[in-house]
């Protein structure tokens, strides 16, 4: 009886397989990247907010749910793709848009849990982007109505209700708007 090989995929095959878009790289293992369509709505709705006020205050650029990120240098097969994210300007290598994924981390990264994400899963990613140096993360809950504002010191976080305010902090000065406006009515 022979065991089968377990295929081992690198952040090129992502990029070039079909359906890749669809799929998170870790160790190597091909991951699902699966949203429910509130989770997607809520993951637009912050996409859109955070790009108005960057493109009025050319503060850098946002970046959506299928751009990947290779900023884990202990860990060459891993590709990780927040529901949003943003660069400050300048960052950028020749300040050019990659064509595909980004070798540098993100100075915000926002994941939105969807209905098959596993807390224990999310609280994972979330350290990983911490030791990555991602210096502003936001953990949106559709089902309780949430954001967890993490920073990259390992702090406890802050949980913001819907009768709160989120803000960019350092990350992105004067951003602000409402918690209840990033959910559905």
């Amino acid at each position: 009886m022979s065991i089968a090989e377990e295929t081992i995929y690198t952040p090129e095959d992502l990029l070039t397989m079909p359906g890749g878009e669809r799929f998170e790289l870790v160790d190597g293992q091909l991951q699902g990247k699966e949203m429910g369509a509130e989770s997607d709505w809520i993951s637009m709705k912050i996409n859109r907010l955070l790009g108005s006020y960057t493109d009025a205050n050319d503060s850098g650029d946002v970046f959506g749910p299928e751009t990947g990120y290779r900023c884990f240098p202990d860990t060459p097969n891993m590709v990780r793709k927040p529901d949003g994210s943003f660069i400050a300007k300048g960052r950028l290598p020749g300040e050019e848009i990659p064509k595909g994924h980004v070798d540098i981390a993100p100075d915000l990264a926002i994941e939105v849990v969807s209905p098959n994400d596993l807390y224990h899963e999310v609280d994972a990613k979330v350290h990983l982007y911490q030791d990555a140096g991602i210096r502003l993360i936001w953990v949106i809950n559709p089902e309780n109505r949430t954001v967890k504002v993490y920073t990259p010191d390992h702090a406890a976080y802050r949980e913001l209700s819907l009768d709160d305010e989120l803000d960019g902090g350092d990350v992105l000065p004067g951003f602000r708007c409402a918690v209840r406006e990033i959910f559905p009515a």
